[in-house]
C-alpha cells in the first residue's frame, strides 16, 4: 500500500474509534502508532517516542494551558460569577427579557476569566437559573440561553483552545487573543438581540424583572471590581507588553486564587478541588496534544496532507466554496465531537489548505490569525448542537423537567445568530483582523 492509502485507511480507523467512544486522545495515538510503524517501520517509531512527549510538553507557551485551567477553577469557586450576574441584573434585568441578557452578558464576563465553555455554562446555570425561574422566565428559554452563552468562554480571551490553535499553527497568541476579542463581543450582542426578539415575540418568556435604584445599581457594579481587575491585568498586560502571555496567566491566576481565598472558596475541599479540576483538564489536554502529535507525524510521512492541500488548489474551485466546505465539514463533526477534539484533528488537514489559496488578499499571517478566529466560532457552535451539545447537557441536568428537545428547538435563534457572525467574518475579515493594525 502507498502512503497515502495507509494515511487514507488510518483515518477511516480514527473515525471508527471515535464512533465506537474511544477518547479522542487514545484514538489519534494508537492510529498514529499503528500507522507509522507500518509506514516506516518499529525502530524508527521508538526513536520517535523517545523524545515525542518531552518536546511537546516542555513547550515554554504550553504552560498557559494548566495556568489558564487553575485561573478558571479559581473562578469558579471564587463566587465572581454570582456578582458578574447581579451586575447585570441591576443594569438591565427591568428591560423585557433584560434577567436574560444579564446572564448572557455575565457569561461573557466570566468566560473572560475562565476560558472554558464548559466551565461557564455549569457554573452561570447554578447562579443564574434559580434567579431566572423565580422571575417567571421560560426554563426552556433559561436553558437555551446559558447553554448559548457558555460558547462565549471559547472566544473571549484568555481561551485554552484559542492557545492551543496558536501553538499548534506557530502564531502569536497575544495576537489570537487581540483578533477574537471584537467577535467575542458581536457574539454576545447578538444573543443580546435574540433575546430581546424572543421577549417581544413570546413576552411569557422573559417578562420584565425588578428596576433597581441608582445606589443599588452602583452598589453591584462595585462588587464586580475582582473582574475587571484581574481582566485588566491579564489582558492589559499582555498588549501593553508589559508579560507574556505566560506571565499574564500566573499574575491572573495568583489574583483569582486571592479573590477565591478572600470569598471563602478555597476553604475545606476547595483548594483540592480547584488543583484537581485543574490537573484533571491538563491531563486531558496533553493526552490528546500528545496523540495528535503522533498522527501529525504519521500523516506527515504519507504525505496526506500535502497531497491533499495540492488536490483541492488542483481542483480550481473557487476559495470561497473551499472555505465554506470546510466550514460545512465543521459543522457536521460538532454533532458527535467536542470542539478541542476537532481543532487537533482537523487543523493539521485543513490549515495547510486554507494557506494554499487566496482568500481577500491576505498575507500569510492575517489569514492564519483569521482562520483561528473562523474555527473557532464554527467549532463553539458544536457546543449547543444536536444530537451532542455538550453545553446542552450541562444545563439540562440541571433542568431536569424540561425535556432536551424543548431546549433545542430554543437553541435555534441563537444558532441563527452565531451563523450570521460566522458569515460576516468570513466576508468581512476586517472585523476581526482590524485591532490588529491599532
Amino acid at each position: 500500500m502507498s502512503g497515502i492509502e495507509w494515511g487514507g485507511l488510518m483515518f477511516a480507523v480514527l473515525l471508527l474509534l471515535l464512533a465506537l467512544r474511544v477518547h479522542i486522545g487514545v484514538a489519534m495515538l494508537l492510529t498514529g502508532t499503528v500507522g507509522y510503524t507500518f509506514v516506516a517501520g518499529w525502530d524508527p517509531l521508538m526513536s520517535f517516542f523517545k523524545n515525542a512527549a518531552f518536546a511537546r510538553y516542555s513547550t515554554y507557551d504550553l504552560s498557559v494551558v494548566p495556568l489558564f485551567l487553575l485561573m478558571g477553577q479559581f473562578a469558579t469557586n471564587g463566587g465572581l460569577s454570582k456578582a458578574l450576574f447581579q451586575a447585570g441584573n441591576a443594569m438591565i434585568g427591568h428591560w423585557r427579557g433584560g434577567m436574560a441578557m444579564a446572564a448572557v452578558t455575565s457569561c461573557a464576563g466570566f468566560g473572560a476569566i475562565c476560558g472554558s465553555s464548559l466551565a461557564t455554562a455549569a457554573t452561570m446555570g447554578q447562579v443564574a437559573l434559580p434567579e431566572l425561574k423565580a422571575h417567571k422566565y421560560s426554563e426552556r428559554l433559561s436553558a437555551a440561553v446559558i447553554a448559548a452563552g457558555g460558547t462565549l468562554g471559547i472566544l473571549i480571551p484568555p481561551s485554552v483552545p484559542l492557545v492551543i490553535y496558536a501553538i499548534i499553527t506557530e502564531q502569536n497568541i497575544a495576537k489570537m487573543f487581540l483578533a477574537a476579542f471584537v467577535p467575542g463581543i458581536i457574539a454576545a450582542i447578538g444573543y443580546m438581540v435574540v433575546i430581546g426578539i424572543i421577549a417581544r415575540v413570546s413576552p411569557q418568556d422573559a417578562p420584565r424583572g425588578d428596576r433597581f435604584s441608582l445606589a443599588q445599581r452602583l452598589k453591584a457594579l462595585a462588587e464586580t471590581w475582582p473582574v475587571l481587575l484581574i481582566f485588566l491585568v491579564v489582558i492589559g498586560g499582555i498588549y501593553g507588553g508589559f508579560f507574556t502571555p505566560t506571565e499574564a496567566a500566573s499574575i491572573g491566576t495568583v489574583a483569582t486564587a486571592f479573590v477565591a481565598w478572600k470569598s471563602g472558596g478555597l476553604r475545606g475541599q476547595g483548594l483540592i478541588q480547584c488543583l484537581y479540576g485543574a490537573a484533571a483538564g491538563t491531563g486531558m489536554i496533553f493526552l490528546i496534544l500528545l496523540g495528535a502529535d503522533v498522527l501529525n507525524v504519521f500523516l506527515a510521512l504519507t504525505q496526506v496532507n500535502t497531497e491533499l492541500a495540492k488536490w483541492v488548489v488542483g481542483m480550481d474551485l473557487s476559495p470561497l466554496a473551499v472555505l465554506f466546505t470546510i466550514i460545512a465539514i465543521y459543522l457536521v463533526l460538532g454533532c458527535v465531537m467536542d470542539s478541542l477534539s476537532m481543532l487537533l484533528l482537523t487543523i493539521p488537514i485543513f490549515f495547510p489548505i486554507i494557506m494554499g489559496i487566496d482568500l481577500w488578499g491576505m498575507d500569510p499571517e492575517s489569514k492564519a490569525i483569521w482562520f483561528g478566529i473562523l474555527a473557532l466560532m464554527v467549532v463553539e457552535i458544536g457546543l449547543i448542537t444536536p444530537p451532542v451539545g455538550m453545553n446542552v447537557f450541562i444545563i439540562s441536568s440541571m433542568v431536569k423537567d424540561v425535556p432536551m428537545k424543548d431546549i433545542f428547538r430554543y437553541i435555534m435563534p441563537f444558532l441563527a445568530s452565531d451563523l450570521l457572525r460566522i458569515l460576516l467574518i468570513v466576508f468581512v475579515p476586517s472585523v476581526a483582523l482590524f485591532i490588529l493594525k491599532l
